[in-house]
């Protein structure tokens, strides 16, 4: 049989910098191709492409009884992705780290290394909130729910969780090769985050393809794209997938109760990953 450990898998909590950093990726290993947004999927693909559950289910469309049938069946199609090219090639997933019963939502059999993403959970909330076309409130008690599951019309599901336990369930995942990004540092210097992550895919970092890409997918030019073209991924409900793009906007949109609930949920994860924050927030959660 052969070896299928071929997916590199580019995942995050939502709204975290998934598709900004698979934008600079296909700008930079295909760049003669130019960058539509809206055929992402020709370079990456992701763990909830309808049509490899169709496939795997022998219907079509693949509608899930309930969410055992959806298990099962991800089983099948993450391995029909997996052999879908020939060699290592980069995957979306928004899934945690997990098994339901025997079947492990992540398989370890077609995994070859991860891109791990991270995003301060005050930026995540306000994203996320306008992704879903939830308020805020409702949008962070499910940042805080273990058993949090997003869901498309097929019942094709996402296992999130909470936004900690999503961090840990990838971070803490025994033997998986990864490389971790802060959205933040992205954000503050592009050129270091992104040629830090070439270097852990071993490819060559060459400094004029690297800027150029950096430039053609700033949040700018991809706004300006889906203004002009719109953007598949973007749910109905939404005005605009790339809205703000910014680090710390949190400032502007969360209350200091919000703030003070995200705080307290996370404060761990915090204390890990954006220490930087704990004084501002702190200071914030006391207006509460």
């Amino acid at each position: 049989m052969s070896d299928l450990r071929r997916i590199l898998w580019i995942a995050s909590f939502p709204k975290s910098g998934n598709t900004w950093l698979r934008s600079f990726l296909a700008r930079y290993f295909l760049p003669d191709a130019g960058l539509d947004i809206n055929a992402l999927r020709r370079f990456t693909t992701a763990d909830v492409r309808q049509d490899f559950f169709d496939r795997a289910s022998g219907r079509s469309p693949f509608v899930a009884e309930d969410f055992d049938e959806w298990v099962e069946v991800r089983q099948k199609a993450i391995r029909l992705i997996a052999a879908s090219k020939p060699n290592m090639h980069f995957v979306k997933t928004h899934s945690r780290i997990d098994a339901v019963g025997p079947h492990p939502l992540i398989p370890p059999d077609v995994t070859a290394a991860a891109i791990y993403l991270l995003r301060n959970p005050f930026d995540v909330a306000q994203s996320y909130s306008r992704h879903l076309g939830f308020d805020l409130d409702t949008t962070i008690g499910m940042m805080m729910n273990p058993k949090a599951l997003n869901a498309s019309p097929t019942r094709i599901f996402e296992v999130i969780g909470r936004w900690d336990g999503h961090i840990e369930s990838w971070l803490g995942a025994p033997g998986l090769q990864r490389h971790v990004m802060r959205y933040e540092d992205m954000i503050a210097d592009p050129e270091a985050a992104f040629r830090a992550v070439l270097g852990f895919l071993g490819a060559p970092v060459k400094d004029g393809p690297l800027r150029k890409a950096i430039r053609e997918t700033s949040f700018s030019k991809l706004k300006k794209q889906e203004q002009e073209k719109g953007f598949i991924e973007r749910p109905a409900h939404m005005e605009a997938f790339f809205a703000r793009g910014q680090a710390g906007s949190w400032r502007e949109e969360l209350t200091p109760a919000q703030v003070a609930r995200l705080r307290q949920a996370f404060l761990p994860a915090l204390e890990r990953w954006f220490p930087e924050l704990l004084d501002e927030t702190a200071e914030v959660a006391a207006r509460a």
